[in-house]
């Protein structure tokens, strides 16, 4: 009896195993009833009829990446170039995934590499670099089509490198040198010419500064030349004045006589000093019709003013 018991306890422990099932979270596993597809089990206790239903498959629901092997695709110019990327899927139907295909891992990078492939040759080399963007929306966009059947969802692809041959990279980076080259000849060009007009824009700017320098001065000289002529016009024009008022005066005829009458004299007497022959005239009477016709002139400017 005590065999019979222990034997039951261990069949019962059996059964219980058999039957309680935990799945942990982020995972689903499929059941087969008598080897058909019964449900997928969501994470926490489930239950399992015994010999019965068994797990068949079991999906982790988390975002997997997928190494994508490198290979030589061909460009639109006949370029080999190495390629290798890395895909990001999640599985989000456990059934497809475990029916739909015989291994979905295999068949993602299969197509992913067809279809990287088949993007590549439609573009030329230097597009490639350009490109990766659309190269990866373009293969996510054919393998998310095409896992929908093996109840994966493509996320995301991403190139890891682009290796075209070394005579290209040899043939690039000489392209490159040259383009740099090129460029600073450029810039020293545009430097140089800039540099000119610079030099053009301020000697011009000097010439016209100094040509209204010398305006300005010519006009201040002319302004000054003005002034001081004006000035002795005036005093001039004061001292005939003042002349004329003591004409007026009594006894200034005389004065005035007098005043001609000694310069009269003193020119004859500096003409005999300059000339070895004493010029003397030949009528005294002349000098008094000289000093009359300097008094008849001081008397008509006088009556002018």
């Amino acid at each position: 009896m005590e065999i019979v018991a222990f034997v039951l306890l261990i069949v019962a422990f059996i059964f219980i195993a058999r039957s309680i099932k935990i799945v942990p979270q982020q995972n689903a596993w499929v059941v087969e009833r008598l080897g058909k597809y019964h449900a997928s089990l969501t994470p926490g206790l489930n239950f399992l009829v015994p010999f019965v239903d068994r797990l068949a498959y079991r999906h982790s629901l988390k975002e997997v990446p997928l190494d994508v092997p490198s290979q030589v695709c061909i460009t639109k110019d006949n370029t080999q170039l190495t390629v290798d990327g890395i895909l990001y899927f999640q599985v989000t139907d456990p059934m497809r995934a475990s029916y739909g295909s015989s291994n979905y891992i295999v068949a993602i990078t299969q197509l992913a590499q067809t279809t990287l492939r088949s993007v590549i040759g439609k573009m030329e080399l230097d597009k490639t670099f350009e490109e990766r963007t659309s190269i990866n929306a373009a293969v996510v966009a054919a393998l998310d089509e095409a896992a929908l059947n093996w109840g994966v969802k493509v996320l995301r692809y991403e190139i890891k490198d682009l290796t075209p041959p070394a005579a290209i990279l040899l043939s690039m980076q000489a392209q490159i040198t040259a383009e740099r080259e090129k460029r600073a000849l450029i810039a020293a060009s545009e430097g140089r010419r800039q540099e000119q007009i610079n030099i053009a824009t301020g000697e011009r700017e000097a010439f016209i500064a100094r040509s209204e320098g010398e305006k300005q001065a010519e006009i201040n000289n002319a302004q000054g030349e003005a002034s001081a002529i004006t000035t002795v016009a005036e005093a001039t024009a004061n001292a005939i004045r003042q002349i004329a008022a003591a004409i007026r005066e009594p006894g200034g005829e005389q004065a005035v006589q007098l005043k001609v009458a000694e310069r009269a004299v003193d020119a004859f007497a500096q003409l005999a000093q300059k000339n070895n022959t004493m010029i003397v005239p030949a009528n005294m009477s002349e000098v008094s019709a000289l000093i009359g016709t300097a008094m008849t002139l001081l008397k008509g400017t006088a009556v002018a003013k």
